[in-house]
Order: C-alpha cells, then sequence, then structure tokens
C-alpha cells in the first residue's frame, strides 16, 4: 500500500494487489485521515453488519451496530497497537463487544432467584443454634444499662433514625449516638 505524505492514493494496494489494512489504520490513527477510514469504513462496515446477522441480531439493527462499530473504530483509532493484533481482529472484537452490549439491554435485567416448589425444611442444627444465640441477646440487653437499652430497642427493633428517636425523646443527637454505640460495644463483648 501506498500512504504518502498527504494520506492514502487512490492506489491502496500492495504489490500482491491486497489492500494493507494496517497501513490504513496506522493513517488514521496518526493523522485522522478521512481517505484510510473511508476505505476501512468501505470494506469493513458490511462484513460487520453481515457478523452480526449472522450472529442472529435483525438487518435493522445490524446496521446501526456497524455504524457504532465503525463510529468507534474512528473515535479509539489512537489506542489500536499494530503489535498486538490485526484490523480485522481489532474491528471484529469492537463488534462483538457492540453484539454483546445490545444482547444484554435487549435482554433486560437479569431477574432475581425464583422459588419454585416447596420450601427446604431448615436445618435442626441451625434452628437450635439460632435460638441459644437469641437467649444470649436477651441476656446481653437485660444487662445494659436502661437509658442505653431503651434507645437500642427504638433504633433496632423501632426502626428509628437517631434523628426520629431525638425528636422522640428530646436527648440532643450526640447524647443518643454516644449511648448507642456504647450498648453496641457492651452487646458485641457479651455476644463474643
Amino acid at each position: 500500500m501506498r500512504v504518502g505524505r498527504r494520506g492514502v492514493g487512490k492506489s491502496v494496494t500492495e504489490a500482491k494487489g491486497e489492500v494493507d489494512f494496517t497501513a490504513l489504520m496506522l493513517a488514521v490513527r496518526d493523522r485522522q485521515d478521512r481517505a484510510a477510514f473511508a476505505a476501512l469504513f468501505q470494506h469493513f462496515a458490511p462484513r460487520v453488519k453481515g457478523f452480526l446477522m449472522k450472529s442472529g441480531t435483525d438487518a435493522a439493527l445490524a446496521e446501526d451496530c456497524a455504524q457504532d462499530v465503525m463510529a468507534v473504530l474512528w473515535q479509539k483509532a489512537v489506542q489500536y497497537d499494530p503489535a498486538r493484533a490485526s484490523v480485522a481482529t481489532w474491528v471484529f472484537t469492537i463488534a462483538r463487544n457492540r453484539r454483546i452490549d445490545v444482547a444484554r439491554k435487549a435482554r433486560g435485567p437479569e431477574p432475581g432467584a425464583l422459588d419454585w416448589g416447596p420450601e427446604t425444611e431448615p436445618d435442626q442444627a441451625d434452628i437450635y443454634e439460632a435460638g441459644q444465640e437469641t437467649a444470649r441477646l436477651v441476656a446481653a440487653m437485660a444487662d445494659l444499662p436502661e437509658k442505653q437499652r431503651a434507645l437500642v430497642q427504638r433504633a433496632y427493633f423501632g426502626e428509628l433514625s437517631h434523628s426520629e428517636i431525638a425528636a422522640e425523646t428530646g436527648l440532643p443527637l450526640g447524647t443518643i449516638k454516644s449511648r448507642i454505640r456504647l450498648a453496641l460495644d457492651r452487646l458485641r463483648q457479651s455476644m463474643s
């Protein structure tokens, strides 16, 4: 391929008569050569569209995706490294990634786990262990000073925010936070 200082001429062939896509891509990468990009577009856009259609994408969407792929080729040309991949490999990698993105968008969010059939019986050892832990928590809560216990119950069992507790009790927010923090420290020590 002949690449002159002014860009790619009409003759974009090597001695063998084949197009040198690497030289075209380097012209796009290094000089934003529009003629080189046009040659790449003319060659790869229909092939990308065909690839996408063979992958199950309908013709209109494949056309849009091919346009997107070629736009990415232009925008990210500075990232092209001929030592890492051929131009065709690079273009079709972009196309494959674009196809995956389109498929994900079309599929929508993944549904959560669906519970089908009867629920399994909980393990008796787990039930016993949970009961023991609950009994330890009740005993640890009983050992807390009344002011701390009341705040912990409101915050965790009553599901109130610290601000809501302050509004209900008239206590300063800092006092509520300090008492709850002290109570949680004592509970951690008792439970460990």
